[in-house]
């Protein structure tokens, strides 16, 4: 089984995708990756790639959307943190630079494939994987009817089927899907209950109270 620390090392020294890019140009920023995690981790966020602010910091969901990432989680901060409950392994783990209207540009396809099964194969304890966005989405669950907007509204499908880890598709947290969240005012009333709940048990596992 690979160890993952070692590999998360691997990843933090990964230059693939700016020195000898697959798929399109070399990454157009310095490669700075960003995970965490431990083998102990119960929970893994399936993010997309981190944001300009996490580059720059170096660490992962420190903005507006990472705060309310946290409220639906039921999680602070340290909790958040917390590298034996909570693995962060986004589909591309830098920071992929802009776009020419300014919005972030899709992961880089080179990192999922080259570090995505190596860092999940060293997190045997993960009971839960939270599938942030539609890249995550299209990786864990392969091509779905409907969009993000369908495959997040058959979440209850999706979390209880029998395996482990469960997955459980979300929307991102960003400001620029508020309108989404608005006009599905399920996903808050039924869908953000039963994942704080299964957060709180899985904190608990290792020592971690939930925000209240």
């Amino acid at each position: 089984m690979p160890d993952f620390a070692e590999t998360a090392g691997r990843v933090r020294a990964c230059r693939l995708c700016r020195e000898a890019p697959r798929h399109g140009p070399p990454l157009p920023v310095e490669p700075r990756p960003i995970v965490q995690g431990t083998s102990r981790a119960r929970i893994c966020i399936a993010s997309q790639a981190p944001g300009n602010r996490a580059y720059q910091s170096g660490v992962p969901f420190q903005d507006p959307s990472g705060k309310r990432l946290r409220a639906w989680l039921g999680l602070d901060e340290p909790a958040f943190y917390d590298p034996d409950l909570i693995a962060i392994v986004p589909m591309g783990a830098c920071f992929p630079g802009h776009d020419s209207k300014g919005g972030d540009l899709p992961p880089r396809r080179e990192c999922a494939e080259t570090w995505r099964a190596p860092l999940l194969a060293g997190l045997p304890d993960l009971e839960l994987i939270l599938l942030i966005g539609q890249y995550a989405q299209a990786w864990h669950l392969g091509r779905q009817p409907g969009g993000l907007t369908g495959t997040v509204a058959r979440w209850r499908e999706i979390f209880l089927e029998p395996q482990r880890p469960r997955l459980l598709p979300l929307p991102h947290p960003s400001w620029r899907n508020t309108p989404w969240l608005r006009k599905h005012p399920w996903f808050e009333a039924e869908l953000l209950p039963v994942l704080r709940a299964e957060v709180a048990r899985l904190a608990e596992e290792v020592g971690r109270e939930p925000s209240r």
